[in-house]
């Protein structure tokens, strides 16, 4: 491993020594203050303050033709006053017919549109983006690390308004100071970039012009000077809500809690402040996020946790500001992160043992009582984001005949987070720290197999040179946990390392520890522009120790990971291609007893046509590999070498009437392993409010070596397996209708079902043999019997003395339907109302047959559950 290391860190420094250095003419755009009065946001542009400044222009095309002149030219104006910046955009059109101006809700960028870029920082790696289309939607978003990250969650109130005339379109936008953020000095220099998007021909361009193969955003913007004597405000925004609430479901008879009906009302607070000229604390105390779209349908028949995407407004507002990924990039390591915001808030870690006469009633989530984060970036350069959360003790309620009884099933818990980064060398060179942990306020002994103490930690450096054409990453991240024995055997017994397993002799399953320490990392470098050439290569590991669940995720310990990347790519149109790359990949991985237990590689390419189609494959390629964690706390077994391809297929996304085909296909070599998915995707705009998709999903999965079941025989284990039929098939509806931007209608619904069939079953007999048939034995048919009443495959190894054992017939057939329709008025900036109805069906089978029909009728056979919501807001700020 230390001969891969050094082998890497040789070739990205040897290849530096080939960069080129470039030098673009900076742009610099100087601004007056409003005399006499300010502008009347109308979109018209005829008031007599934009007389007292220059139109700024000379927009460069920044794709397709990298370089080269726009199709229509732009221009703009700046003005200020003590309390707002105001901004004018002249977007010529000598087809003013043909301007796109689609309406939708905001955050959604439709058609044409123009965008000012604003650091005001003037730390060149942070912006504020402000967009607003021909039709009038703004968007906006907070954009990090140099334009890596653009975060849409963030909401600023501003204004803007726009006008369609014969010579193109013109717009004027007003932004509230208090909601930027700068140093109090006399006169600001600001970071400034202008991008206007041309619709019919997906053409963009630029007034700062920045080379499309060169690294970074913001540090190539140009500059804002003439801003004088403003002050930057601590500014107080408030949020109050109230909602009112009636959940519905089949009605059970004699369950006391369960009439069909539970009506509610709550109420809570949103906050923001203004702590200093550069720090911002945001706080919600009892958080409603009813509006939010349910999570998509899963079969999960693997032995780790699912990671699902974070959509609580609060917590996905700037999120990267805490983000800690260990692993940049795709694959099984990509979600491991110090910071998982989906802890705050989740179900209940305990569900009570009841008898067959009692009903239980059962939160379906931990109640966040408050909330509070504190953003900003100080003058000198160090970033700061530091959160604290509380949830609130949970209960279930026991009814067994007549008579009522509470168990906790959660434990009060506080969730803290802080994170500080310090930049150098104009954000060229960054060191940053972590720190996290949780606390459980565990004082009943059936909640003693949590962790009482969680705490982790890591250290980050950047380093990047050559105007950011290559750099070195490094970061260290630790772990620490503390609980009763029974906890922490619990976490060494877990999916994510398994220290049970017989054969990880490296491994010490320690039934007595009380704390458990674990570290990882990474190191990484590599080229990221500056040429048609792109390469990262690097190493990643996780000891076996390594706990980050309590507030963060981690998929997998005891693994450390080599990866190779390296790209070519075409940015400028040539030929039938507008652009094309292709890349390539290599990787390989070892557990911490140095043991060889996966190695891949792929090529993939990606390309759009002229005619606006695209179009992307992949070829992948997994060697033989060990898996730690199939036989669930077995030990490891050898899956068979496999072929892996990928595909897709756009029509021109421009076009009202557009399509697309994805599909993935593997094929083991050994086994007979196969899995096909195939989904396709339909989007219609029958008019500019309104957009129609459908995506249609359908997947065959034929593994021969399913784990089903551990069982006890006479002389050990038996690890059970078998030949698993799955099918799948869903499909993902969305309807968004803008009546307005300010006014919008938005529909999600997913009908999914899944059947999977087993059969061939078998018993593991030497899981790491050279040949995938001597891993295995198959029962014969007088070896194995299924009993239908008790639902039971029996396995006989009387002959061989083993004696008898059983497991439960794993067929499955799984039916669910989730919808939510959400209602959204911004009745005046800033505040909202929300109208929101919300539906889930779910049902079971046990025969695992799939049929199509009959699967979907059952779905809707079953009674749902529906939530209807009225959310209320209102913004106050000073």
């Amino acid at each position: 491993m230390r001969k891969v290391l050094f082998i890497m860190m040789i070739l990205l420094f040897s290849v530096s020594l080939y960069a080129q250095n470039r030098k673009i003419e900076k742009k610099v755009y100087y601004t007056k203050r409003i005399n006499p009065t300010p502008p009347e946001i109308d979109g018209v542009l005829d008031d007599e303050v934009w007389g007292g400044v220059e139109w700024g222009g000379g927009f460069t095309q920044h794709m397709p033709y990298d370089g080269k002149e726009p199709s229509q030219d732009t221009s703009f104006k700046i003005t200020y006053d003590d309390d707002y910046l105001y901004v004018a955009f002249r977007a010529h059109d000598t087809d003013p017919d043909k301007i796109e101006s689609r309406v939708t809700r905001r955050d959604r960028f439709p058609g044409d549109w123009v965008e000012i870029n604003i650091d005001s920082y003037f730390d060149h790696r942070t912006a504020f983006s402000f967009t607003i289309s021909s039709s009038g939607v703004r968007s906006d978003e907070f954009v990090s690390d140099d334009g890596s990250n653009w975060d849409t969650s963030w909401d600023p109130v501003w204004y803007a308004e726009t006008h369609v005339n014969g010579d193109g379109w013109t717009a004027e936008i007003r932004i509230p100071f208090n909601q930027l953020r700068f140093a109090d000095k006399d006169e600001q220099v600001w970071g400034l970039q202008f991008t206007r998007r041309l619709y019919r021909k997906e053409e963009r361009s630029i007034w700062q012009y920045k080379p499309a193969d060169s690294p970074g955003w913001v540090s190539q913007f140009g500059e804002l000077r003439g801003i004088r004597g403003i002050k930057s405000k601590n500014s107080i925004e408030l949020l109050p809500y109230s909602v009112g609430k009636l959940e519905t479901s089949l009605k059970e008879d004699g369950n006391p809690f369960s009439d069909g009906r539970d009506p509610g009302m709550r109420g809570g607070l949103d906050a923001k402040f203004g702590v200093t000229s550069d720090l911002t604390l945001n706080l919600t105390v009892n958080p409603d996020f009813g509006q939010v779209e349910s999570d998509p349908s899963v079969v999960n028949l693997s032995a780790y946790e699912t990671f699902f995407q974070e959509r609580r407004p609060f917590f996905v507002e700037g999120k990267n500001i805490l983000n800690y990924q260990i692993t940049g990039g795709d694959g099984d390591f990509s979600s491991d992160n110090l910071f998982y915001s989906r802890r705050i808030g989740a179900s209940p870690h305990y569900y009570p043992d009841t008898d067959d006469n009692s009903f239980l009633d059962m939160p379906n989530n931990t109640s966040i009582a408050s909330a509070a984060k504190l953003t900003g970036k100080t003058r000198n350069g160090l970033s700061v984001g530091v959160m604290n959360a509380v949830t609130m003790k949970e209960s279930a309620e026991i009814d067994t005949d007549g008579i009522r009884d509470k168990e906790t099933v959660e434990p009060m818990t506080n969730f803290f987070v802080g994170r500080l980064q310090k930049d150098y060398r104009k954000g060229d060179t960054r060191i940053g720290g972590i720190i996290t942990s949780v606390y459980r306020d565990i004082s009943e002994a059936h909640l003693e197999f949590l962790n009482k103490e969680a705490y982790s930690g890591g250290i980050d450096f950047v380093h990047n040179w050559n105007q950011k054409t290559y750099y070195f990453r490094y970061n260290q991240v630790f772990s620490h946990i503390k609980g009763t024995t029974e906890a922490i055997s619990r976490a060494q017994e877990s999916s994510v390392r398994y220290y049970q397993r017989p054969d990880a002799g490296h491994l010490d399953l320690d039934p007595n520890a009380t704390t458990m320490t674990g570290q990882g990392g990474r190191i990484s470098g590599g080229k990221s522009g500056n040429g048609h050439w792109k390469f990262d290569t690097g190493i990643t590991w996780r000891s076996p120790g390594l706990e980050l669940n309590d507030v963060g995720f981690l998929r997998q310990a005891d693994v450390a990971m080599q990866h190779v990347w390296v790209q070519y790519r075409e940015w400028n149109p040539k030929w039938i291609f507008r652009n094309v790359s292709i890349n390539f990949n290599q990787w390989s991985g070892w557990n911490f007893n140095s043991d060889n237990i996966f190695n891949g590689g792929n090529v993939n390419l990606h390309m759009m046509f002229k005619n606006y189609w695209s179009y992307g494959m992949g070829i992948n390629r997994n060697f033989e590999s060990h898996s730690p964690g199939m036989l669930r706390g077995g030990p490891s077994f050898t899956t068979p070498s496999r072929w892996n391809m990928w595909y897709n297929v756009n029509s021109d996304q421009r076009k009202n009437l557009n399509f697309g085909l994805n599909g993935y296909m593997s094929k083991s070599d050994e086994s007979d392993t196969k899995v096909f998915n195939l989904n396709p995707r339909i989007s219609w705009r029958p008019r500019n409010s309104l957009n129609i998709s459908a995506y249609p999903g359908f997947s065959r999965n034929h593994t021969d070596y399913q784990y089903v079941s551990t069982e006890d025989a006479a002389d050990g284990s038996r690890y059970i397996l078998g030949r698993i039929d799955q099918t799948t098939m869903s499909l993902t509806l969305r309807v968004d209708y803008s009546i307005t931007p300010n006014l919008s209608i938005q529909y999600y619904g997913q009908p999914f079902v899944s059947a999977g069939k087993y059969s061939d079953f078998k018993k593991v007999i030497s899981p790491k043999a050279e040949k995938y048939d001597d891993r295995i034995y198959e029962f014969g048919i007088d070896e194995i019997s299924y009993d239908s009443d008790s639902e039971e495959y029996t396995v006989n190894e009387i002959n061989n003395g083993s004696g008898t054992y059983s497991f439960d017939n794993p067929d499955f057939n799984f039916r669910q339907f989730r919808s939510n329709l959400v209602i959204r008025w911004e009745y005046i900036p800033g505040s909202t109302v929300f109208l929101v109805w919300t539906q889930e069906r779910t049902g079971y089978g046990p025969n695992g047959n799939f049929a199509f029909r009959d699967d979907v009728g059952d779905l809707f056979d079953v009674h749902p559950n529906n939530v209807f919501l009225i959310k209320i807001n209102r913004w106050f700020a000073r």
